[in-house]
């Protein structure tokens, strides 16, 4: 059954730059309909997007973004603006939130800031107005949403950029932390049906839904951290979730309806995942549709072996390794590839090079009133590298005692 909405079908696109960004996001919010999207007499949760406690370009929400768009509602007449937060196992949003400077821009507007996962949140059972699509199947005792969220606007905060399980991440995706808790993983076999279920949970939940995301910096290749970073100076605004994750998923080079969880909405009337059915707005559409920026999506050592457990030879043992006391494992070795290895090794220099750009200067001299400027640019992790070493030293020790009895039985027959 196709859902009717304002703005159905509709992405606004701007291009600029650093001296007008945050202006252009509070233009681009009319161009795409913010006041006919959002209910006024409604409070409206910002959700940002904390892909990695680090700062690296194209990863998370860009302070800017998040400025743009609380002045731009403000100006609007939306008054009451709560940024909300998701935990992760592998990113710590307390962190996070300070390292790319939402917390200074919500701090600064005098927002409310809410993590999710705090004890004072409560989380509530969701029955689906219809039959969920896998989210049932994966949650068989029910799925809990945060109550915080229920009857609340919602505007998603997404980057343009690729991602290791679903092509492509938007607007879609940035819903899956906010509204699923620490057991989400368990969708990852069934990744682009459960964005599906979540688009109708917040279609249901909230009087309005809207999406604003960046591409200033967009990423490609292994996404959302180990990515190569562009400077493309795009920024895109849709009450259409749907549409807006067709449109830059065609930017960056790939056929929206070729993506599963965008064709799945476009079939269920969700959203338009059509890009010749989409209307653009702002700039003009054979602009748009001559982009060819030919991103691509790859794999990490780590998604290799997440997507040999979901969907290859180790799918037998999914349970035992994703859903029992081992599971810390999985977290420990992306925490290790990335924070350990990844980062310092490689991505340091591409947050280095990105810093001498227009819009890697604009994001060092955010907060700099604030004794903020520049970026955090951590080493390697001192309690990874920690846990590392000691998960190493029990295993040496395991099989050294293992090969000492093994000889030792040997020698007594």
């Amino acid at each position: 059954m196709t859902r009717e909405f304002p703005g159905r079908g509709q992405v606004a696109i701007l291009r600029t730059a650093p001296k007008t960004v945050v202006e252009d996001y509070v233009r681009l919010l009319e161009l795409a309909g913010v006041r006919d999207a959002l209910p006024q007499d409604k409070e409206t949760i910002l959700k940002i997007n904390i892909s990695w406690q680090t700062w690296y370009p194209a990863c998370s929400t860009a302070p800017w973004q998040l400025e743009g768009v609380i002045r731009g509602l403000r100006a609007a007449g939306y008054d009451e603006l709560i940024a909300a937060h998701n935990d992760t196992v592998v990113v710590d949003a307390h962190v996070g939130e300070v390292n790319n400077k939402h917390k200074f821009v919500v701090d600064t507007y005098k927002a409310r800031n809410v993590h999710l996962f705090e004890p004072q949140h409560n989380w509530v059972r969701y029955e689906p107005e219809e039959p969920f699509l896998v989210l049932d199947k994966i949650y068989p005792e029910g799925v809990m949403i945060p109550e915080l969220l229920i009857g609340r606007n919602v505007v998603q905060l997404p980057t343009v950029k690729t991602h290791v399980f679903t092509t492509i991440t938007g607007a879609m995706k940035n819903a899956f932390g906010g509204l699923l808790g620490r057991k989400r993983h368990w969708t990852h076999a069934n990744i682009h049906k459960t964005l599906v279920d979540l688009l109708a949970i917040q279609q249901d939940i909230h009087p309005g839904v809207f999406a604003v995301m960046d591409g200033t910096f967009a990423g490609d290749g292994p996404g959302p951290r180990a990515m190569r970073w562009h400077e493309k100076d795009v920024i895109l605004a849709s009450a259409d979730q749907v549409a807006i994750d067709a449109v830059s998923a065609y930017l960056q080079g790939f056929d929206p309806l070729s993506i599963p969880f965008i064709r799945i909405a476009d079939d269920r009337g969700l959203g338009v995942g059509d890009i010749e059915q989409i209307e653009i707005l702002g700039e003009d559409r054979d602009w748009v549709m001559n982009q060819e920026w030919g991103f691509v999506q790859e794999d990490t050592l780590a998604s290799r072996g997440q997507k040999a457990i979901y969907h290859g030879p180790l799918k037998p043992l999914e349970n035992l390794l994703l859903r029992t006391p081992l599971v810390p494992w999985s977290y420990f070795a992306s925490n290790f590839y990335h924070n350990v290895y990844w980062y310092p090794f490689v991505g340091r220099k591409r947050v280095e090079r990105a810093l001498e750009t227009k819009w890697g200067q604009l994001f060092a001299e955010y907060g700099a009133e604030a004794g903020l400027e520049g970026a955090v640019m951590p080493g390697m992790e001192p309690k990874t590298v920690v846990t590392a070493v000691v998960g190493l030293l029990a295993l040496a020790t395991a099989i050294g005692v293992g090969a000492w009895r093994l000889r030792h039985g040997e020698g007594e027959s």
